[in-house]
């Protein structure tokens, strides 16, 4: 009976260790049972592109529960990052996100060689020596704007066909933040794809020369109407351009509003059309599973690897659209844009950049770009680089 007893013992004993092993196998941990994790942000969750990106902390507190523990701080000024930063790196994040602009996280990453720092990408990062522990990342922004820009050129085309507009009115304009390469990249993207539809569309463009100001953006925003744009986007961070038209609509003009991070329907349910976003939540997931299983982030996270800098659009689910107006929005719109976003899923995306056009270089006018034979963006950087006017097309007020 004794036998009986102890090979019972050690059959359990066998099956326990088995089982161990084969759930350390199937493990998405891999070793790793809890991970502090850090997000400090540029805003707060009151404005879209902070709250577009807070999302990704959602998500991971959804996926991973009791097995994360998360530390944030909003509402960090580029130049004041590095209190934050060591606060954080002192209570024991093993990895910290950041969706702001400060060069001082690449320079003190090498401070802190057991965190790894996952900053949303700022300037060209092709041929930039980094330090191992240290990740930028962005959705192509440019593949969002341009299907945008299909759904608004087909409601300007309605407004047309309607006789609310003629051809001539076709006119969009754009409440931009700075004449960097990121915003100027989402506007001609978002032109260009109006144009797919409207050919004789041209846009006129507003810097109000700051990220985040409620009443500079919806200023710009009520000047472009003024000037008879009948369909308003934008590159900036509050609700202002918005407002702006859903002002303007209850005065009685046919206008259309096109958002960029976060949807409008609630501020502006009357004139949002669409809205496009980079989702971050695909690269902070994966990025927080290789942690978890002890691996080099870039192994693990799906995109365009371009050394320590991840990059993807449509295809890898970085890049939505969300919110189509039906009521608003003009026959066939959906099937337009979704035409578009399977050319991108299917890595075709040498057509948004071409044309029969010649970029000038705003900071160098001798520099011209003839797009007939077509950029293709984001191909080496996660940072987006065409940074080009389009003579004859685009208007730009300072």
């Amino acid at each position: 009976m004794k036998r009986v007893y102890i090979t019972t013992a050690l059959t359990c004993l066998v099956l326990l260790a088995a089982f161990l092993g084969i759930f350390r196998i199937l493990n998405l941990s891999g070793g790793r049972d809890h991970l502090k994790i850090g997000f400090i942000y540029d805003n707060d969750e009151s404005t879209p592109y902070t709250y577009n990106f807070s999302l990704a902390k959602d998500a991971v507190e959804k996926k991973y529960g009791e097995r994360v523990e998360i530390l944030s701080c909003s509402n960090v000024l580029d130049e004041e990052m590095e209190e934050p930063l060591r606060e954080l790196a002192d209570k024991g994040c093993d990895i910290i996100f950041f969706n702001g602009y400060s060069e001082l996280v690449m320079k003190l990453a090498p401070e802190y060689p057991g965190i790894q720092f996952c900053q949303t990408s700022y300037m060209d990062m092709s041929g930039v020596t980094v330090p191992e522990n240290y990740h930028t990342f962005k959705g192509e922004a440019y593949q969002g704007r341009y299907v945008s820009g299909i759904a608004a050129g087909m409601k300007i085309k309605e407004m047309i066909s309607n006789g609310i507009i003629t051809e001539d009115q076709a006119r969009v304009g754009f409440v931009a933040a700075f004449p960097t390469s990121e915003v100027i990249s989402g506007y001609t993207a978002f032109l260009l794809g109006v144009r797919s539809v409207v050919p004789s569309a041209v846009m006129h463009v507003s810097y109000t020369h700051t990220w985040s100001s409620y009443a500079h953006e919806k200023s710009a925003a009520q000047q472009l109407l003024d000037e008879g744009c009948v369909i308003i986007s934008q590159h900036t961070d509050t609700i202002g351009p918005a407002i702006a038209c859903e002002e303007a609509k209850a005065s009685g003009r046919e206008i259309c509003f096109v958002g960029y991070n976060q949807s409008m329907s609630e501020a502006a349910p009357g004139t949002s059309l669409v809205t496009s976003r980079i989702c971050w939540e695909p690269y902070v997931l994966s990025a927080v599973d290789a942690l978890m299983r002890e691996k080099k982030i870039e192994s693990v996270v799906k995109g365009n690897i371009h050394g320590n800098d991840v990059s993807a659009g449509f295809d890898r689910g970085w890049v939505e659209m969300i919110d189509l107006n039906q009521q608003l929005a003009a026959p066939g719109t959906q099937e337009a844009m979704d035409k578009a976003i399977k050319q991108f899923k299917r890595g075709k995306n040498d057509f948004v950049f071409k044309g029969d056009y010649t970029g000038v270089d705003p900071d160098d006018p001798s520099r011209t770009l003839d797009l007939r034979s077509g950029y293709i963006e984001n191909e080496n950087t996660s940072y987006p680089l065409f940074h080009y006017y389009l003579s004859d097309i685009l208007f730009i007020e300072e």
